[in-house]
Order: structure tokens, then sequence, then C-alpha cells
């Protein structure tokens, strides 16, 4: 059975400290109300760190708490005990409010970000990075996994060191599948310049989560081609309603029934928390066509 949620970074929620977020209890109603069933935990400090606080407020949405994201520097070495604070709160929150997800994702890197987009142009780690790099995800990808119960993910993200396909395979290939699985991104994916079909096609059996993007190709062309910052992207409006954009949804929606998939999906249009018009009207709009192509 596959089951549709959402993120309160379709709320434009990226950072749990920006004046801009919406309060997390209007993000949770409106959430149920667009017709959504679980929810993902955003950025740890953004919901409270309470867990019986936080699952009277799940229980009264009628929503479960489906995973949480771990957005940090994995790739600068001096922020390690920032990327294990955040790996330890959040998968306590999880595991106490009965969540399975967590996913990994190496957060924008200067040295990277003009070059999200740019595969070609994009700076390398030498060996000795790289396995630093790897070593790090490892040591947090075992930790939930092996402490926590939890199935943990990597997922690529434009703007930072883990971002096109050729790094995340490599990664794959380096990191035992029993303790690294997938969260394939369809937004992310395609503005790295990669298929999400073909690439769910070669890792089926190691996707264990998925995020619903689409993604304009108008918007897209203009902010590679300008270098434009991954957030001011995102108030251009690149992440656009779902099937509207690149992305061929239906086909996933088979693709998914034909491998057997079972789990959550969620639906990330990712805002600009300043410039978004409506995100619960998002929100809305992105789930009934999830149900018209099949989602339900």
């Amino acid at each position: 059975m596959i089951r549709i949620g959402n993120a309160p970074c379709s709320w434009g929620v990226e950072f749990p400290d920006d004046p801009r977020n919406p309060p997390w209890r209007t993000v949770l109603r409106d959430c149920a109300e667009a017709g959504y069933t679980g929810i993902e935990l955003g950025p740890v400090g953004y919901m409270p760190e309470d867990a019986a606080e936080l699952s009277d407020a799940l229980d009264e949405e009628g929503l479960t708490l489906t995973g949480g994201v771990v957005f940090r520097p994995f790739h600068d070495p001096s922020k390690w005990q920032e990327v294990m604070d955040g790996a330890l709160r959040t998968c306590k929150l999880l595991v106490a409010n009965r969540a399975r997800h967590l996913v990994l994702i190496d957060s924008i890197s200067p040295r990277r970000a003009p070059t999200a987009g740019r595969p070609d142009e994009a700076e390398q780690m030498d060996a000795a990075d790289w396995k630093t790099f790897r070593d790090r995800i490892a040591t947090v990808a075992r930790m939930g996994t092996e402490v926590y119960g939890l199935t943990v993910s990597i997922h690529a993200h434009a703007g930072g060191f883990m971002d096109f396909e050729p790094e995340l395979e490599r990664l794959l290939d380096e990191i035992d599948e029993s303790f690294l699985k997938i969260c394939l991104d369809t937004g992310h994916h395609l503005y790295a310049g990669a298929d999400p079909l073909a690439f769910l096609r070669r890792y089926a059996a190691r996707v264990a989560y998925l995020h619903f993007k689409d993604i304009d190709p108008g918007v897209k062309a203009e902010v590679v081609a300008s270098r434009t910052d991954f957030y001011e992207a995102c108030g251009q409006g690149i992440f656009c309603n779902l099937g509207k954009g690149a992305m061929d949804f239906p086909t996933l929606r088979r693709m998914l029934g034909e491998i057997g998939y079972k789990g959550w999906c969620t639906v990330e249009q990712e805002c600009d928390p300043g410039q978004a018009a409506s995100p619960r009207d998002d929100a809305r709009t992105n789930r009934l066509y999830l149900q018209s192509i099949g989602f339900n």
C-alpha cells in the first residue's frame, strides 16, 4: 500500500529558527485538511522535542509522523558535532513517535552551490576528503539502523556534495545496503540533470522512501544558466505543482506498482516562506492531482 504524506518544507520551513516560519500546529492542521495522512518532522527544533506534546498534536489531526531529515554539512569535518547533534535529536524524536524513516542529506556548500545543475563543472572531493565524507554518512546511517532501528536513506540534494548521480552511485557502492537505503527525490534528481525513472529501474530494490517534487523546466534552465542560489530558485518557483512540470508522475505511479513498492511517498514542494502565496492550497492541489493518477 502506498501512502501519501507531506513535509514542512512545502510551507517554506527549511530552518527551525527562521522567523518567517508558520506555526508548526498550523502546518499540521493544513496538512490534514489538504488530505494527507502523514507528515515529516521538518528540521529538528521546529516541531516540539517533547515527544508527548508532538504525539498529542499529531493524534488531534489524524496524522502519522513518517520520518525526519538530517540536513547538515556532512561535507565539512569541522561541523561534525553539528551533524551528530541533529542526527541524535532526530533519531530520538522519530523513535518516540513510532516513525520509520531517517533521511540523510548533505546540506548546501558554498563550493558546490554555483554548480547546482551543472555536473560537468562541479568541484569534486579528492580521495581523502571523499573517504571521510563517506565515513561520516556511514557512521550516522549505522547508528540510525543499529541503535535506533530506523530505515536510513541517502538523499541527493542540489548544491551539496551528494548531488549528481555518479557520486550517489559511488556512495551506494561503498556503503552496505543493509544500513543505507535510498530516498529518491524526483525534483532534485531532475535538477541534477538525471532521469529519476531510469534510476528507479536500476535501484528499485534499494529505494525505501520517495520525495515527490515537480520541476519547472523553464525556471530550471534560467537558474542553472545564471548560477542562482538554491533558495532563490525556490522563490522563483523552480518546484511547481505536481503534474505541471518535467516529472512524469503517471509513469512513476505505474512503475511503483510494478516493483511492488509499499510505504510512504512524501510531497515536498519547497518554497520561499516569504513568497509562497498559499502553501495550503498548493498542498491540496498536489493531493488532488495524485489522487487523479491513482495515488489514493
